[in-house]
């Protein structure tokens, strides 16, 4: 595909990962107002078959992160899912032995920050592409 359509899909994909990064920050911030404590177990068994299938995924993807910005976006979703199930993991024990909802809270505020701070850049170098992108087709 054009340089220009691999950069609109890929600041279509920066603004889902804005948005998911939102949406964990408001439900990180409910969870944290009402107490709510997740079920360990279950956080760590979703977080440990998700890491194994994210991890395959992820090192199929490694070499092609440098290519564009839709290679850069799979890249960093892939890497994300990879981080956050291990947060997870660490969240579900933290839970576990504090019985507290805490652990999971603080896990899911880096979560959102990731997901936010990744949709930025995905954001900038796509919107980079476009204006090359633009720039090539006007000289034509």
């Amino acid at each position: 595909m054009a340089l220009r359509w691999r950069a609109a899909a890929a600041l279509l994909k920066a603004g889902v990962m804005g948005a998911f990064g939102l949406w964990v920050a408001a439900t990180t911030l409910y969870h944290a107002v009402h107490g709510t404590v997740p079920n360990a177990e279950i956080m760590g068994v979703i977080g440990v078959v998700a890491l194994f299938a994210n991890a395959a995924v992820a090192a199929l993807l490694y070499r092609y992160r440098q290519s564009d910005s839709q290679a850069l976006s799979v890249w960093l979703c892939t890497r994300n899912d990879v981080l956050v199930n291990l947060a997870v993991i660490v969240a579900g024990a933290g839970v576990w032995a504090t019985s507290t909802p805490w652990p999971d809270i603080a896990v899911a505020a880096v979560i959102a920050g990731l997901g936010l701070s990744s949709a930025a850049r995905i954001a900038r170098l796509a919107l980079q592409e476009l204006r090359a992108a633009a720039i090539v087709s006007h000289a034509r």
